[in-house]
């Protein structure tokens, strides 16, 4: 990720993250793909009704798809709204979803949805990554370096 991705990802109106993906996985490569939608689907993650909880990724027949992400039912969609936890077709190049492909064949390793959010053009975004699960005492050093963090920022606060 370059320095215009980041500065697009902190400009975006949509930010939808998924927090509890960095507590239980380390990211080892990230990408950024496109995510296939309807019409109704596009207008309820503008509105930010979105959620990434549960949800990961998979390769099928060389496509990378997303699954238990849930996007809300548009409040004012009619017969034609979206199914909320359907799988979703991401966007990516073939050598990037062969890359990813090798390397969840190793143990341990698995792709995870990070962020959603609309690029300057309008068009919704994923970020996902190439993540290897955390141990249990690896989550009690994320914790811990966690709480120095507001520690010191309490105590710069008093000063």
């Amino acid at each position: 990720m370059n320095k215009d991705d980041e500065l697009l990802r902190k400009k975006s109106p949509i930010s939808i993250k998924n927090k509890k993906a960095s507590f239980e996985y380390f990211f080892v490569d990230t990408y950024t793909a496109g995510i296939v939608l309807t019409g109704t689907e596009i207008k309820s993650i503008r509105m930010g009704k979105a959620s990434l909880v549960d949800a990961y990724c998979y390769i099928v027949n060389g496509e990378i798809w997303v699954k238990g992400m849930n996007v809300s039912p548009y409040f004012y969609g009619s017969y034609s709204n979206h199914e909320a936890k359907r799988d979703r077709k991401l966007l990516l190049k073939k050598r990037e979803i062969h890359q990813l492909q090798e390397a969840t064949k190793q143990v341990g390793f698995t792709i995870v949805p990070i962020l959603v959010f609309i690029d300057n053009k309008g068009r919704a975004k994923i970020d996902i990554a190439l993540a290897k699960g955390k141990k249990e005492y690896d989550k009690r050093q994320t914790l811990k370096e966690k709480e120095d963090r507001r520690e010191m920022d309490r105590a710069m606060k008093h000063y």
